[in-house]
């Protein structure tokens, strides 16, 4: 998959939200099993009128995924299009000088502190 400058900049705009950025990395962070919207509700306490608002606009940006299982519907990560944006983001790296282990691909120590 990969993505334009419109899904870039749509993507981006979505996760650039306190309440959105989370409730996305806590689906990444779910898996592939992903999360019913009460379980996301309570982890992040946020209310539920408001969390609607935000789930729909990662799935407005493609980064988040829904499926209804019964009465439940159940959100995922889009793992694809994260992947996208991130080699997006990442295309270019070094481009203008080698790279020398540092700045392109991050050490363990700052994928932690991310």
């Amino acid at each position: 998959m990969t993505m334009d400058s419109r899904s870039v900049i749509d993507a981006l705009g979505a996760l650039a939200q306190e309440y959105r950025l989370a409730l996305f990395r806590l689906l990444v962070q779910a898996g592939g099993d992903g999360m019913a919207a009460g379980a996301i509700a309570g982890a992040l306490g946020v209310p539920n009128s408001s969390l609607s608002f935000h789930l729909a606009q990662l799935r407005g940006a493609g980064l988040i995924e829904q499926e209804r299982q019964h009465r439940t519907i159940i959100y995922r990560a889009n793992y694809p299009a994260m992947n996208a944006l991130v080699a997006y983001l990442m295309e270019n790296c070094c481009a203008a000088s080698a790279c020398e282990g540092e700045g392109c691909a991050p050490t363990a120590d700052e994928r932690k502190s991310v």
